[in-house]
């Protein structure tokens, strides 16, 4: 039993499944998937299990199938937001990465989307010491994290970007994210956080992946298993990990809705022009520019700007279609 009453899951029978190494492993059903990470996130997995699953999952790769259930579990973990009255649905952003090599200018499509009425979300961690994270940079610009939900929520009625940490938003999923400084790894965890929608109501999700498997794997989940209630999504490669497009040459965005695929954005050779973008890549300097960015005095990088027009467009068209 739990310090919360709750008794423990065996996961030997799941560990057995997905633990025979790449080749060998099966993956699990949505339902089994579901009760697996339930489990983890309640604290119902024991330490030694846990690091098994982590493990044996990074080896293995997750299914569509897993993935699904996953999903179900950690969303079911906190309590939705809810989206303010407006014209528009919510776009997400999740920040997990920052930048390394690069300005991060994930805070500048933030404060654009929000700037034209459209409630921004965006949701990650705060710190990371080998990268300059898009909460250092809003805390830069004067703008605070959310210390709770409510005071995102009242952030985003009052058409200001939010930006919630996940211990704040969803402290079981902040957990297990937090294994990979024991395991040294990712886990499935990071693949979650990053296509979760955290709102009761529809909104428009802006996701990215990495690795190339990622994207087919992603694809097969948003057309055949993602309920379409949920909303819609945007998927594109990330810049430096960020959902931002990349100001020197813009990523291909495919668009999910419903059980359909748009290639929303086709991808682009490297800019004839190369773009006026920030002299360094610290919090400091990044904020400085955008500042001068939104006063007009700085060029919105064209990339940027068109993914704030077809974020406008499908947030708007979802609002619509929501009754």
């Amino acid at each position: 039993m739990t310090e919360s009453g709750k008794e423990m899951l065996a996961a030997a029978r799941f560990i057995k499944e997905i633990g025979r190494g790449k080749d060998g492993a099966r993956s699990l059903s949505r339902d089994d998937a579901q009760l697996l990470y339930g489990a983890m996130l309640d604290g119902r997995v024991s330490d030694l299990e846990l690091g098994a699953i982590l493990l044996a999952m990074r080896v293995k790769g997750e299914s569509v199938e897993e993935i699904a259930g996953f999903l179900a579990a950690a969303e079911a973990s906190f309590t939705p937001l809810q989206a303010p009255l407006g014209d528009y649905a919510p776009v997400v952003i999740p920040s997990y990465n920052g930048s390394r090599h690069m300005a991060n200018l994930t805070p500048l499509l933030a404060l654009l989307l929000a700037r034209e009425g459209v409630p921004v979300l965006m949701h990650g961690v705060t710190q990371d010491p080998q990268r300059v994270t898009s909460a250092e940079i809003f805390e830069a610009l004067g703008i605070h994290h959310a210390i709770g939900p409510h005071e995102a929520e009242a952030a985003l009625a009052n058409r200001q970007p939010a930006f919630i940490p996940i211990q704040v938003l969803a402290p079981k999923l902040a957990r297990l994210l937090a294994m990979r400084r024991l395991l040294g790894v990712r886990n499935s965890t990071h693949t979650l956080v990053k296509i979760m929608q955290p709102f009761a109501a529809p909104a428009l999700r802006l996701t990215s992946y990495t690795h190339p498997e990622y994207l087919e794997m992603l694809g097969k989940y948003f057309v055949g298993a993602a309920p379409a209630q949920r909303g819609d999504a945007f998927l594109m490669r990330g810049t430096e990990g960020e959902t931002v497009a990349n100001a020197r040459r813009a990523q291909q965005i495919d668009w999910f809705h419903g059980a359909e695929r748009t290639l929303l954005v086709e991808k682009q050779k490297v800019a004839e022009e190369i773009p006026d973008l920030p002299e360094g890549r610290d919090a400091a300097a990044t904020a400085r520019w955008i500042e001068a960015v939104l006063r007009g005095e700085k060029s919105v990088p064209i990339a940027i700007a068109e993914q704030v027009g077809h974020c406008m467009a499908v947030s708007r068209a979802i609002k619509a279609r929501t009754p």
